[in-house]
């Protein structure tokens, strides 16, 4: 299951990461501090960020950083890099990830997305913001990407802050074998649990995965956390009221305490760009408030408590 997972001389777990966040307020109760996982089996239209998808260490270019110096194509032994008069072109179907010129870039224009990490790297990490956990009654969430997908490091990390007295949520898409979710819940205290569509077909056509998995994970997670729902607001896609009313009876059904209406924003377009990748959804517009306000009160209706945004 732990498919971009490596190990140190030591045995040690390590997970793949690609950013740590601290002082987030929109992952759960509280300030938090919010751990990136990389790697996902979705592929959302609306991803804000595109590049956690891949299940490996990828090439992120920034090209207004470009000086043209000609030190990244004399690293890169794929031959996937040229300069045409001072300006440089990236073959992405030749680059092979290697990253080595990312370590000969003198003027960050050329990053890597995600390294390898073991578990107390991060908590170090995390620990540095403990007061604020306490005085706030924050804690961590591990996110992604799709955390369970490695779910024996998510386990482990989550292990460690319940027994430094965190609180500890896990944000998932719910698509993963049941066995890697319920492994992980032993140490979580708040599942913040994504509602994308209800319909199959119209799931796959966003999502790249029907909803069947996912449903299932779902009902069983009563009980055994306390349970979030968030639900990405994208226009013409789910966000009719009928839907919403669906998804409200089915949070209820779930014993769901909170739905969250997370609008659609562009901020994946230009992390598309940066790694090569077209953006999908390119005539889309972030959903207007009013249609968020009326939204959110069919969730009220149905009796659970619901946020714009958070």
């Amino acid at each position: 299951m732990d498919r971009s997972s490596q190990t140190t001389g030591k045995d040690e777990k390590k997970g793949l990461i690609f950013n740590i966040q601290r002082f987030s307020v929109h992952d759960g109760p509280g300030i938090r501090t919010t751990v990136f996982l990389k790697g996902c089996p979705l592929s959302c239209l609306w991803c804000a960020n595109p590049e956690s998808q891949l299940f490996f260490p990828n090439l992120m270019v920034r090209e207004i950083n470009c000086r043209g110096c000609g030190a990244c194509l004399l690293a890169c032994l794929a031959g996937a890099i040229t300069l045409e008069d001072g300006k440089r072109r990236i073959d992405r179907d030749r680059c092979d990830h290697c990253l080595k010129c990312v370590d000969a870039c003198l003027y960050q224009s050329l990053n890597a997305c995600g390294k390898y990490v073991g578990r107390e790297e991060v908590l170090e990490e995390v620990f540095k913001d403990s007061v604020f956990y306490k005085n706030s009654s924050g804690g961590v969430t591990v996110s992604g990407g799709e955390p369970l997908y490695q779910a024996e490091f998510t386990a482990a990390l989550l292990a460690g802050c319940k027994k430094a007295g965190l609180h500890t949520a896990l944000d998932t898409t719910g698509h993963a074998p049941w066995e890697a979710m319920e492994e992980v819940l032993r140490f979580t205290d708040l599942v913040l649990f994504d509602v994308k569509h209800l319909d199959p077909a119209a799931h796959r056509r966003g999502t790249g995965v029907d909803n069947r998995l996912i449903l299932e994970n779902l009902m069983k997670i009563s009980g055994r956390a306390v349970l979030w729902l968030r639900v990405p607001v994208i226009p013409g896609f789910n966000d009719s009221g009928d839907l919403i009313r669906d998804i409200a009876d089915l949070g209820k059904r779930a014993g769901a305490e909170k739905i969250s209406l997370l609008p659609y924003h562009e901020g994946g377009r230009s992390k598309c760009d940066q790694i090569g990748k077209a953006y999908r959804l390119p005539e889309t517009n972030p959903p207007g408030e009013d249609l968020l306000n009326r939204l959110k009160g069919i969730v009220e209706e149905a009796g659970i408590r619901a946020a714009i945004r958070s």
